[in-house]
């Protein structure tokens, strides 16, 4: 005898008063719990599909904290000072700190930072961080055709948390092959351990920022961090003659007043980075 369901495996098709008893309520409870393909029911497999998702996902998030921590090594130290900095300008420590949760980028803390503690006028600090996260502009036209189909809540929590280590742990999984929602969950996870590695290191130098000496010259971590996260990357020429444009811009614009040499020297590597033609490394 063929089944067609779960009622036709108990009745077999016929005309007559047994049709309708073959849809009583009893007869279709009965049905849905009738094994199916596999061994398992209708109505659990829905379930397990969902079980089985979660562990995944959090394995995938796992992963991209483990990605991420290479570059935590360098952002820790990079926080700790920015955190000092804050401590000992001329402005509320609070102030320094939020920072790190309003602007939540380096350079363009230590700019805000610095001109706060000069006295600058609030238009010029805004422009000036403004003007140094230009790049994050191409950073998020890079991730859209990722992110295309995701909620506008999940959107706006990943272009938040989309600073530089966060694009490059994100960008290296979602070239490679695999489920779309697990490179997601890579992304978000690497992103989250770097937010909360850089909002413990500002804290943590902006309470011991006070007691340390003045003279420590601490901000000379700044571009030895940047150094060293850029020159390992210098993989294709287009990145070679970017950072050779802006080391060359900002050097000469170093004494240049309001941070306008560190704005031009990222406005000239973007500009020198885009207009080379892509090729072979």
């Amino acid at each position: 005898m063929t089944t067609t369901g779960g009622v036709a495996a108990i009745h077999p098709a016929r005309r007559g008063p047994d049709v309708a008893r073959s849809g009583s309520p009893d007869e279709l409870h009965m049905s849905s719990k009738l094994p199916a393909e596999g061994g398992r029911s209708v109505a659990s497999m829905p379930a397990t599909t969902t079980v089985e998702r979660t562990p995944a996902r959090r394995r995938d998030a796992t992963a991209g904290a483990r990605a991420m921590v290479p570059w935590l090594l360098g952002v820790a130290p990079y926080g700790l000072v920015i955190g000092v900095s804050a401590a000992q300008a001329d402005i509320p420590t609070a102030a320094g700190w939020l920072t790190g949760l309003l602007i939540y980028s380096g350079s363009a803390q230590v700019a805000t930072i610095e001109l706060l503690d000069a006295g600058a006028a609030s238009l010029v600090v805004v422009a000036t961080a403004l003007a140094i996260n230009m790049r994050l502009i191409i950073y998020s036209g890079a991730m859209a055709g990722h992110w295309r189909g995701t909620s506008l809540r999940w959107r706006a929590l990943a272009a938040y948390l989309l600073v530089d280590p966060s694009f490059a742990v994100g960008v290296d999984r979602y070239q490679r092959s695999g489920d779309r929602s697990g490179a997601h969950a890579h992304y978000l996870g690497g992103a989250v351990a770097l937010w909360v590695t850089w909002m413990a290191a500002i804290a943590t130098g902006a309470t011991l920022g006070a007691r340390l000496p003045v003279g420590l010259h601490l901000e000379f971590v700044i571009p030895l961090f940047l150094v060293g996260e850029v020159v390992v990357r210098l993989g294709t020429p287009a990145i070679r003659r970017a950072s050779l444009t802006a080391v060359a811009v900002a050097v000469a614009g170093y004494s240049a007043p309001l941070h306008v040499g560190l704005v031009g020297a990222i406005v000239a590597g973007i500009a020198v980075g885009l207009a080379t033609p892509r090729g072979p490394r």
